[in-house]
C-alpha cells in the first residue's frame, strides 16, 4: 500500500497549460480537433441540439468546431494565455465563441443550460472530490438527456502508481510538465460509479498517441 500525502489544493493544472499555451511550440500539438468528438459533432448536427460547451477548452480546438459547425459556443478554461488564443483564432475565422475564465469546478452557468458538454483530458486533473465535483457540475448544466463526451485517465496508463499518491489513486510526478499537478485514475467500475447522474452509451478504454497512454473515452446521457 502506498503512503498518501495530503494536500490543500489538487486542481492546479491549469498552471502549468498556462505556460504551455503561450508558446507557438506549446500549442503545435492542440490544434485539431479529435477524431471522435469531430464524428459526434457531426450527428448532433442532425438533431435539435444547438448549445455546447468545451469545458477546459485550451486554445480552443473543439470549440472553433462547433462553432464552424453551427452551435451556439461556449468555452471555458482557467488559462488566460488559452482563451485569449482561442479569441484571436475565432475573430480570424469569423466564429461567434462565448470564453469564460473559471474553474471546472464552479461552471458559472444555469441549471441545464447546454444540449452538448465536451471536456477532452481535463477533468481528471485533480484528487477524487474535485472530479466528483466537476462531473456534478457537468451534470447541474446539461439538460436532461443531453450529451456528455470526455475522456477520464485510465489505470493501464503508464503513469499510474509512478510519483507520490497525494489523495487516492491520485498522483503527481514532480518536475515533469503537467504531470507536476495531480492525475486521477480509475478502472471500468470506478468509472461508471463517478458517472451515476448519467447513462453511459460509449465506453472505450485506448491509448493516445503515446505508447502507454491509455485513457477511458466515453459519451453518457444526462438521466432525465
Amino acid at each position: 500500500m502506498s503512503n498518501v500525502c495530503p494536500t490543500d489544493k489538487t486542481d492546479t493544472a491549469h498552471l502549468a497549460w498556462e505556460k504551455r499555451w503561450q508558446t507557438e511550440e506549446g500549442r503545435a500539438d492542440w490544434l485539431r480537433a479529435n477524431e471522435g468528438v469531430s464524428t459526434l459533432i457531426g450527428k448532433l448536427q442532425q438533431t435539435e441540439r444547438t448549445r455546447a460547451l468545451d469545458l477546459g477548452c485550451g486554445v480552443g480546438r473543439h470549440a472553433l468546431a462547433f462553432a464552424r459547425a453551427g452551435f451556439e459556443t461556449h468555452a471555458i478554461d482557467l488559462s488566460e494565455a488559452g482563451l485569449a488564443q482561442l479569441q484571436e483564432s475565432a475573430n480570424a475565422g469569423g466564429l461567434n465563441i462565448a470564453t469564460h475564465l473559471a474553474p471546472m469546478t464552479e461552471l458559472p452557468f444555469e441549471s441545464g443550460t447546454f444540449d452538448y458538454v465536451l471536456s477532452f483530458n481535463v477533468i481528471y486533473h485533480g484528487d477524487p472530490a474535485v472530479v466528483q465535483k466537476a462531473i456534478s457540475e457537468i451534470a447541474r448544466v446539461l439538460k436532461p438527456g443531453g450529451i456528455y463526451q470526455g475522456t477520464m485517465l485510465s489505470k493501464r496508463n503508464s503513469n499510474f502508481g509512478i510519483g507520490r499518491e497525494i489523495a487516492p489513486d491520485t498522483w503527481v510526478k514532480d518536475g515533469e510538465d503537467d504531470k507536476n499537478h495531480p492525475h486521477f485514475y480509475c478502472c471500468a467500475a470506478e468509472l461508471v460509479d463517478l458517472f451515476d447522474e448519467f447513462e453511459l452509451s460509449y465506453l472505450e478504454d485506448k491509448e493516445h498517441c503515446k505508447p502507454g497512454s491509455w485513457h477511458w473515452h466515453m459519451i453518457a446521457e444526462a438521466k432525465l
